[in-house]
């Protein structure tokens, strides 16, 4: 038997923009086929209808574009491969193929045994029925048998923490619930191949700790597993070997260390200035499309070193592309640990509850000096309409900077030189009073 449990190559993938796709299902639809056909007549399906963006290669190249272009490489039983990269650099259409939800547009991929993916909260989950339906469902279509996932469902209950909710349908789920039940399913079915995005930013600190340690597990069982994520102390705690990608591209391929530490000091890493010159690849829906995101000082320069003393700036840019929607923008920060430190929502009254002309704008907001530990942080950034609420773009770490400290004696750290734990560190205002001679000063 080889020892290769995955090799993909020159693999490619295109999307034609705006176009209704032809003939591969997404796997929420394979899995609502599955159900029709038991729930048929005589076991016979009814057809699906299927749209969305598709590959296409006789289409104009104004409306094309490649996600993925001649990506090769192979992986062993038992390794666990990190993968990053910046958003927009192909990972999430690499791991969509490689769990079969989409097809490339050319090259192979050729796998070893059974994929167990996780890519989104509630990928293959019928939201009608319930947690332990939905268990057994996922176990059957990866081809195992009633006694086997029989086995592994009051570990699979117990990992998830929904045992009081098991038998109530998942659509009634919060998204962190779903998220854990769906792990749970994917990390303990007995799958040799298992695909994890960066879902587990749903989920609180102490879960999230869990399923790292989880995925350690699971790998020294000898099974293979592919790990996307933005948090590249967890890539490199995981993962001996990391591929980055960039415009969908393999940039690079090694160990996770030397290949974490070339992509935080390249192009291809998140940096402060984000630019979407070209409106059919800028993030958005029909209402509007983010066009640029920035992180500036108070003189208006952008930079990604910072005075921790100093303003930091996070400006968007969007264009409204359709009037009369009222709109609200938020961002998100996190440090390098993949700590979330705050949300900040737009409440400028000037347009808090107000419908929108079209044209181009332009959101900033000020986080106050001495404020921000030292560090590097990264933004998610989004824009929603509402009344009713639907998501416009959200962008996953779309910039970053360091928060440099001072040693000038003049910031939170004041004349202590050493190393200053903590997510936040504000310049607090203190105040000590001498009560009279001989008694220690109190603070």
């Amino acid at each position: 038997m080889s020892d290769i449990a995955v090799r993909v190559d020159q693999l490619s993938k295109q999307y034609r923009i705006g176009a209704r796709q032809r003939g591969h299902q997404t796997l929420r639809e394979h899995l609502m086929s599955g159900l029709k056909s038991i729930w048929a007549p005589n076991g016979r399906i009814p057809p699906s209808r299927n749209t969305g963006s598709v590959e296409d290669e006789r289409a104009p190249a104004a409306d094309t574009f490649w996600a993925l272009q001649n990506v090769s490489f192979e992986v062993k039983r038992g390794e666990m491969v990190g993968i990053i990269g910046r958003n927009g650099a192909g990972k999430s259409t690499l791991l969509k193929m490689l769990s079969r939800i989409t097809e490339p547009t050319r090259g192979r991929i050729e796998i070893d045994g059974r994929v167990s993916a996780l890519l989104e909260v509630g990928t293959g989950f019928h939201g009608e029925l319930t947690g332990r339906e939905n268990i057994y469902l996922n176990g059957t279509i990866l081809g195992m048998k009633r006694a086997e996932i029989a086995r592994k469902f009051d570990e699979i209950v117990a990992f998830a923490e929904v045992e009081q909710f098991i038998d109530t349908p998942v659509k009634r789920y919060s998204s962190g619930m779903a998220m854990r039940l769906g792990f749970a399913v994917a990390a303990h079915l007995e799958s040799e191949v298992l695909i994890i995005d960066e879902v587990l930013a749903v989920g609180d600190a102490t879960f999230q700790k869990k399923c790292l340690g989880k995925m350690e597990g699971v790998a020294k069982e000898g099974r293979t597993i592919f790990f996307v994520s933005h948090n590249m102390p967890s890539v490199t705690r995981l993962c001996q070997r990391v591929i980055l990608l960039g415009e969908g591209k393999l940039c690079r391929d090694g160990p996770s260390h030397e290949i974490v530490k070339a992509y935080l000091h390249s192009e291809f890493a998140t940096m402060c200035v984000r630019e979407w010159k070209d409106p059919l690849r800028a993030p958005g829906g029909e209402v509007v499309r983010l066009r640029a995101v920035r992180v500036r000082t108070e003189d208006g320069q952008c930079s990604e070193n910072l005075d921790i003393r100093k303003p930091i700036g996070i400006e968007m840019e969007y264009e409204v592309l359709k009037p009369g929607y009222k709109m609200r923008s938020a961002f998100s920060l996190y440090n390098e640990d993949g700590v979330r430190l705050f949300d900040s929502v737009d409440l400028d009254p000037a347009w808090r509850r107000r419908v929108r002309p079209c044209g181009w704008y332009r959101s900033t907001a000020w986080i106050p000096g001495n404020y921000l530990a030292e560090g590097t942080m990264f933004v998610d950034l989004g824009l929603d309409t509402i009344e009713p609420e639907v998501s416009q773009f959200y962008q996953r770490q779309v910039v970053a900077f360091m928060v440099i400290d001072s040693c000038e004696g003049d910031s939170a750290r004041g004349d202590f030189a050493g190393h200053l734990p903590g997510v936040v560190r504000p310049m607090l205002s203190w105040n000590t009073v001498l009560h009279s001679e001989g008694i220690q000063a109190s603070r």
